[in-house]
């Protein structure tokens, strides 16, 4: 076995009241973490893969528009990993005038980690990751929001907590004592901004683990770890635009994320498993996120020079559309009103324009309160409204043909 799954990184201490909680030892080990070979090839590959999509994302045109949609998919499924039952749909729709409080309440959830990733995104540009950093972040996720009664938005727990049963007797796991997790975190901190020679993708790895494992929050624990891995690869100049978000692979894999997780903080540690775990994570979501910028630039290539055939004055007014189209996919009347400060019923001929040129259809069946959506361009981002419509098509071709064949 390699050394890297030796190492042990706390024990089991009992406390007064009779359970045992895990201590993590001084961060990083003295020893050191042993990168075998195997990890290094993982590694390597995934860093090709993110340095491959940095490049197609320097190039992307209306970059700045395309982010939104990468949040909310990345926000959807870090919350659906804590129970949240909210799908991306209705984070998108939850954007639309009047919609939010006819949603399913989780969609709450999704909101404020959106508003979270936003927020530490600009706040990064002045300062750095950090404990101050985690808990305005963790404020951001949490006040206001619909599951944040006994959370204490912002502030580090000063009580105990823990993974799983009734009580820390009966868990699968109880991170630090509140008396040793101020040190654990400073461990972190230091670690962070440590010049070492950590592989970079390795020590953004190391630090989402070891955070999950000093769970330093009564709540939001997970949600705010995920969002960390962003940021990190983000300050470590690896992306130039953070479009790498790996809470869709945690959700696709999240019995195996758990055990990986829980066989990174046992007393008998096995690290490397953890680490091939998330390196093939990256890489994974690194090449789906290639495959999504290449998807989206060849149909904006397409949208827009459909608009272009249009007369000069309704084509700058449509591409400008489009442009917030990439922002928010699923649109209603108010919406167009706004964008372009036309009338009803000069928004309602933009939106027959769009359905002519087979950029927007109706959401729906609704007559009243109709809603659009750009759907070509929206499940690039759900698979799993790209299926239903698939299968939808098919049935609607299907019967048509059966139609046509019984004339």
């Amino acid at each position: 076995m390699d050394k890297v799954n030796k190492i042990e990184i706390g024990r089991y201490i009992k406390q007064s009241q009779g359970y045992k909680a895990f201590t993590p030892y001084p961060f990083p080990p003295k020893q050191g973490f042993t990168i075998s070979a195997k990890l290094h090839k993982k590694h390597e590959e995934a860093i090709r893969l993110v340095g491959k999509l940095d490049g197609i994302t320097r190039l992307l045109p209306d970059k700045d528009f395309f982010l939104l949609m990468f949040i909310k998919k990345d926000a959807t499924y870090s919350s659906q990993i804590e129970g949240t039952k909210a799908t991306l749909q209705d984070a998108v729709v939850a954007s639309v005038e009047g919609e939010k409080s006819r949603l399913h309440a989780d969609v709450d959830d999704i909101s404020h980690y959106v508003a979270a990733v936003n927020y530490g995104s600009e706040r990064i540009k002045t300062l750095p990751i950090s404990l101050r950093l985690i808990s305005e972040l963790h404020e951001k996720l949490m006040i206001g929001a619909r599951s944040s009664g006994n959370a204490y938005p912002g502030q580090f727990r000063v009580s105990q907590n823990w993974i799983g049963g009734k009580t820390p007797t009966d868990a699968s796991f109880v991170p630090p004592a509140p008396h040793d997790m101020m040190k654990s975190l400073d461990d972190l901190e230091k670690f962070i901004h440590a010049k070492d020679d950590y592989p970079s993708l390795i020590k953004v790895a190391l630090t989402h683990a070891q955070f999950e494992t000093i769970h330093p929050f009564v709540d939001g624990n997970g949600r705010a770890g995920r969002m960390l891995i962003a940021l990190q690869i983000h300050c470590a100049e690896l992306l130039e635009l953070p479009v790498l978000y790996l809470s869709s692979y945690f959700k696709k894999h999240q019995k195996l994320y758990y055990q990986k997780l829980q066989a990174y903080h046992d007393e008998d540690a096995n690290i490397e498993a953890w680490l091939e775990f998330f390196l093939e994570g990256v890489a994974e979501i690194a090449k789906s996120s290639i495959e999504t910028c290449a998807k989206i630039t060849a149909l904006r290539d397409r949208d827009f020079a459909s608009v272009l055939k249009l007369g000069k004055k309704s084509a700058e007014s449509t591409l400008e559309i489009i442009r917030k189209l990439f922002n928010q996919p699923i649109v209603g009347i108010a919406e167009i009103m706004q964008w372009t400060g036309y009338s009803k019923q000069g928004a309602y001929n933009v939106l027959e324009r769009l359905q002519a040129l087979k950029i927007l259809e109706p959401l729906g069946d609704n007559s009243y309160g109709q809603k659009f959506i750009y759907a070509d361009y929206y499940q690039i981002f759900d698979e799993v409204y790209a299926g239903r419509r698939k299968k939808n098509n098919k049935e609607f071709v299907t019967k048509n043909l059966v139609k046509i064949k019984n004339e």
